[in-house]
């Protein structure tokens, strides 16, 4: 497995955070259970023992596997290298509409786009085609891409079919409780909560990805193409705050994991209908939200 591999580079962040919460001189479990905890393979599981080895921050020795000493900051990957190619020209490219402020009508080069980006010209022109779909942007005849922006109708569309998919999800996850799985992944959902919550000031700008994967939580379960198609869209708009202000993004995204964790907790409790009703007040908390956030052209 080459190091150079965002996959990799990710899981073994990942897996640096796991052994922080475990501390010195805890064990491992098997290889098996971190490739199923990740959704990796047992291969990338390998690969990242043997770098945490060498790096004397486990001892490996077959089937045993004990922490020696806590990771420090310089373990760690730079978040740029564990994004994919693809990740980080949508990055990029909301980035550049959110800092350029650019306005409908704006053209969009794609040449321009990738001096700006520094990809290769069919990474960006593959990006381009992709996100045209969800009619943020257009093609032109004449071969420029043009910026139509993100309207409050836009948005207001956009919830409404958040909310019909998501609440279809949330009622299917409360089907299958209480099995194991479902509640492991709740447990892990409160922990990483509960830990964002204790230090909101350092760790607010982490909780879109904590965000993605609650909401993943009950929306994969549907399984239906059309689904994970919407909520690329989703991520993009949500998780790069699209044309968002950002004097109160900490505050916005405290009350959010507050609301989640309300929700998580009513279900570990075996709490349905407080739930649902916990779930159904956070998606429409989250619709205020952007609604108050965005800046309307």
């Amino acid at each position: 497995m080459s190091r150079t591999n965002s996959v990799y580079k990710e899981t073994y962040n990942r897996c640096l955070d796991y052994i922080q919460e475990l501390g010195v001189k805890a064990s491992l479990p098997p290889e098996t259970f971190l490739a199923t905890k990740w959704s990796i393979s047992r291969t990338t599981v390998r690969s990242v023992l043997e770098h945490l080895d060498e790096a004397k921050i486990i001892t490996w020795d077959g089937r045993s596997k004990q922490v020696l000493r806590k990771p420090r900051k310089s373990d760690y990957f730079a978040e740029e290298e564990t994004r994919s190619a693809g990740t980080r020209v949508e990055t990029a490219f909301m980035e550049y509409v959110l800092g350029g402020d650019l306005a409908p009508g704006t053209i969009l080069r794609e040449a321009e786009l990738v001096r700006e980006f520094g990809v290769s010209t069919s990474g960006v022109r593959e990006f381009l085609i992709r996100f045209s779909r969800f009619g943020l942007i257009e093609k032109k005849p004449n071969r420029h891409w043009v910026l139509n922006g993100f309207t409050r109708e836009f948005a207001i569309e956009l919830f409404d079919v958040r909310e019909m998919f998501e609440m279809r999800a949330f009622r299917a996850f409360c089907d299958i409780l209480p099995s194991p799985a479902a509640q492991a992944t709740l447990k892990q959902l409160e922990q990483d909560h509960l830990n964002i919550l204790a230090d909101m000031d350092a760790t607010f700008l982490r909780f879109p990805n904590l965000d993605e994967r609650f909401h993943n939580t009950f929306t994969s379960l549907l399984d239906n193409r059309f689904v994970d198609d919407f909520y690329e869209l989703v991520s993009l708009i949500f998780h790069f705050h699209y044309r968002w202000k950002k004097h109160d993004e900490r505050e916005r995204n405290q009350l959010a994991a507050e609301e989640h964790l309300a929700v998580i907790l009513s279900l570990l409790a075996g709490e349905r209908d407080a739930a649902k009703a916990a779930f159904k007040e956070h998606l429409l908390s989250a619709r205020r939200t952007l609604l108050d956030s965005v800046v309307w052209e």
